[in-house]
């Protein structure tokens, strides 16, 4: 080995994008495996590789011991102190072996394992850049579809958008960009695969985070996220500083910031309410757009009764409960809804009984 062989585990290094000495490991490791190969599994054998000029040095390891009668990895005090009169019993002593005395067959096998070394490198390395972005947004590009999956190229590794993971009613297009949110990142033997979604809420939450600054420096905070991905979605954000509106901080001049995210998400509905402490409040600021008439929270249950004008009533719910079943998901209440006519029969027949 030389220098060309130096120069070409470096240029691998940059392209596989794997640390240089990681491959050096790989080609030390090949050399022990064809070593073994040639001479028994059971032998010990250290190398020893020159980082600069590619030089190498193979030594068969010898655990000195009394007698004459040795076993494969041992070697009588006699012979040991032939190479050095110091050795002692236990000692272990390390007889340089020639390369040239390793078989095809041999280093055919070394090569096998330093193939074997890059590959694993590479899954490594795909694992600990990807499985620090879990909970976290990546930009990628469609590179095919198969089966209803969708599989984003991210430029280190190939992520899988699976089809119980989109957004119902979007089309994928090879090439396409798309932002998706890391749900998990799994290492098996064969390679290193990132489970990815579009209909998780923490797309939305992370996709806030992007693009309000007030969000990203700790100003305003999100507070819960409720999603029907493609649909419509609730988000809830508060602050201490009474110097800022949290809701508009989200919506944006002209409504621009919020716009980007529905622009992202393909046209979904997104409304932003204000956190409250108070749940009655929470409850009623939840069921925007519709405007609530009063409300009366049980607290042990945690249910709370909402009254809204009759001309409301069909809004507060939603088509099909939709808003009405986003606002318990945000708020974590149950919600009864009633229009002001409804309560007041409910309120005639009770003080009839």
């Amino acid at each position: 080995m030389n220098a060309d062989f130096i120069l070409a585990i470096q240029e691998l290094g940059k392209e596989k994008g794997i640390e240089p000495e990681l491959l050096f490991q790989a080609v030390e490791k090949a050399l022990v495996a064809a070593y073994k190969k040639h001479f028994g599994e059971n032998q010990n054998v250290r190398v020893e590789m020159n980082r600069t000029t590619g030089e190498f040095h193979m030594f068969a390891q010898r655990e000195v011991v009394e007698g004459d009668e040795v076993g494969e990895n041992e070697i009588s005090l006699q012979e040991a102190r032939g190479y050095n009169p110091q050795y002692e019993v236990g000692d272990i002593v390390e007889i340089e072996v020639d390369a040239k005395n390793l078989g095809r067959g041999a280093t055919s096998n070394g090569k096998q394992v330093v193939v074997q070394a890059i590959r694993e490198a590479e899954r490594t390395m795909v694992y600990d850049c990807y499985s620090s972005r879990v909970n976290d947004i990546v930009t990628g590009l469609v590179g095919h579809i198969e089966n209803q999956n969708v599989y984003i190229d991210l430029g280190k590794a190939e992520a899988l958008l699976s089809s119980n993971e989109q957004i119902r009613g979007e089309k994928y297009q090879v090439h396409d960009r798309l932002k998706v949110y890391v749900v998990e990142v799994k290492n098996n033997n064969k390679n290193t695969q990132v489970i990815v979604s579009r209909t998780h809420p923490g797309l939305l939450k992370r996709l806030f985070e992007l693009e309000v600054p007030e969000i990203h420096d700790g100003i305003v905070e999100i507070k819960s996220v409720a999603r029907e991905a493609g649909m419509r979605s609730k988000i809830s954000v508060y602050t201490k500083d009474e110097n800022v509106d949290p809701v508009g901080a989200c919506v944006g001049h002209k409504g621009m910031r919020v716009q980007t995210i529905v622009n992202e998400l393909r046209g979904e509905k997104i409304d932003i309410v204000k956190y409250s402490e108070d749940p009655a409040q929470y409850v009623a600021n939840a069921l925007s757009p519709a405007k609530v008439v009063s409300t009366d929270v049980n607290l042990e249950e945690k249910i709370c009764r909402v009254v809204v004008s009759d001309h409301q009533l069909s809004l507060a719910i939603g088509k099909e409960g939709q808003n009405a079943r986003l606002a318990a998901k945000l708020t974590g209440w149950k919600i009864d809804i009633k229009s002001e006519s409804q309560a007041a029969a409910e309120a005639e027949v009770v003080e009839a009984e």
